[in-house]
């Protein structure tokens, strides 16, 4: 059964992928293009992971900007009620980050498992579980916009506590974990 659940959801991603142009509304300003795009989570994941490799992206607390090779610029909207944010603990070495840069960035700890707490203002939990850093050193979460939260990640006998919030205009890339 599980065997064929995988396999189900690998066929979907495969028709997901192969379906073209992912925007369902597009508007032309001044040389650039705006999407509103019904998968940007997939397109967003897509660049953080490396499978798309031709282009630069970053990401704002409203928009994914994708520069071309021709230095044209594609800008996609993000959903209203939702906030990327990317972490990138570390124990001995960062970089300064506001806007995430989805092909540029890579922390210090690539492919590392730790455990991660995200809890909302009110103490609800929003995240627990284990979880690894991607190849580029980073976590990738989408929470709910306008709200605060309190992280803790633990490695090993490591851990990094960190106050955050998703508000327009907030960074979308922390590099300030560290785990000591």
């Amino acid at each position: 059964m599980k065997k064929k659940l995988k396999i189900a959801g690998l066929l979907t991603l495969m028709l997901i992928g192969g379906c073209g142009d992912l925007a369902d509304e597009d508007q032309t300003n001044e040389g650039l293009t705006v999407h509103d795009t019904t998968d940007i989570k997939q397109l967003v994941h897509d660049y953080s992971i490396g499978k798309l490799k031709n282009d630069t992206a970053s990401i704002t607390s409203e928009q994914l900007i994708v520069t071309h090779a021709d230095a044209s610029e594609t800008i996609y909207e993000l959903p209203k009620d939702e906030f990327f944010v990317s972490f990138a603990p570390y124990i001995n070495q960062t970089h300064p980050c506001t806007n995430h840069s989805l092909t540029g960035c890579q922390g210090e700890l690539v492919d590392e498992e730790m455990t991660v707490r995200i809890e909302d203002k009110n103490g609800n939990v929003v995240f627990d579980e284990k979880t690894k850093t991607q190849a580029n050193g980073f976590i990738d979460f989408w929470l709910p916009k306008n709200e605060e939260y309190h992280m803790t990640v633990v490695m090993d006998e490591k851990t990094a506590t960190l106050d955050f919030s998703t508000f327009t205009g907030d960074n979308t890339c922390i590099t300030t974990l560290q785990l000591g």
